[in-house]
C-alpha cells in the first residue's frame, strides 16, 4: 500500500503518523491483506469441492434422553446461590 492510501486511512481514522509510522503501517496492511488473499483462495476452493459433494444430514439420531429432573438437584447444589429450584444470578439489566 502507498503513502497516499495510508494518509487517506489516516485522515478518516483522524490519527497522526510520522513518516515511519506511515512506513511500517503501509507494510503491516500489505501484509494483511496478503493474509486475506490465501483466506479468500482456501474459501473459493472448498466452495469448488463443495459444489461436487452430495449433501447429507451429518446430526445424530436423538437416544432416550434422561428422565426430566434427574441431574436438577446436582446442578443447583454446584451453584453459588440459588432460590428455591433456580440458579439466583446478578442482575445485569
Amino acid at each position: 500500500m502507498h503513502t497516499p492510501e495510508i494518509e487517506a486511512l489516516a485522515e478518516l481514522a483522524r490519527i497522526y503518523l510520522s513518516e515511519e509510522e506511515k512506513a511500517t503501517l503501509a507494510k503491516e496492511v500489505e501484509a494483511i491483506l496478503a493474509y486475506v488473499e490465501q483466506i479468500q483462495k482456501v474459501k473459493e476452493v472448498s466452495r469448488g469441492e463443495s459444489d461436487f459433494s452430495p449433501l447429507r444430514n451429518v446430526m445424530r439420531e436423538d437416544g432416550k434422553p434422561h428422565e426430566s429432573g434427574a441431574y436438577t438437584e446436582t446442578l443447583l447444589e454446584a451453584s453459588p446461590k440459588r432460590h428455591g429450584n433456580y440458579v439466583k444470578v446478578k442482575k445485569i439489566l
